[in-house]
């Protein structure tokens, strides 16, 4: 069989523009949460720090499913960075804990909102109803390339 050559016009499929819209995203969002000692990669361990309390590092990982060298070296990161704090385990001394310092959890409002206000703006213009639908096509698309089980709980979407 012979190769035929594929005519692609990457800017003409949706999935181009899926990438687009998340590398600006990913771009605004580090770029206003850096100055708050945040990066996007963190956010996972912050929020189940905060909604949970001190946790090991293995259940971080188990939580957040991601393999446990990933998890060491993000955790090293963000002990340096002075977003988490190690504390021995109380009853285990061959382990350790994370909780978010002080610092970390005075920023965290801060954060949320620089996080919400990007979001509206990539959002603005659209309607409830829009909004809604966007919501619905993005989590099917993730559900055809695998996505398994539901990251976060469907969105309340607010009537504007």
């Amino acid at each position: 069989m012979k190769n035929r050559d594929v005519a692609w016009d990457p800017a003409s499929q949706p999935t181009f523009w899926i990438n687009h819209v998340s590398r600006l995203l990913m771009r605004d969002f580090e770029a206003r949460l850096r100055p708050l000692g945040f990066g996007m990669a963190y956010l996972p361990v912050v929020m189940a720090l905060e909604e949970q309390g001190p946790l090991q590092q293995k259940q971080l990982v188990s939580l957040i499913a991601v393999e446990q060298p990933t998890m060491a070296a993000l955790l090293s990161r963000m002990e340096r960075d002075g977003v988490v704090v190690r504390t021995p385990h109380p009853s285990d001394k061959r382990s350790s804990r994370f909780d978010l310092s002080a610092a970390a959890r005075e920023r965290i409002p801060d954060a949320k909102r620089v996080l919400a206000e990007i979001a509206d703006l990539a959002l603005h213009g659209l309607g409830p109803d829009e909004r809604s639908a966007l919501f619905s096509m993005l989590r099917h698309v993730a559900a055809n390339l695998g996505e398994g089980r539901d990251i976060f709980p469907p969105p309340q979407i607010a009537v504007e």
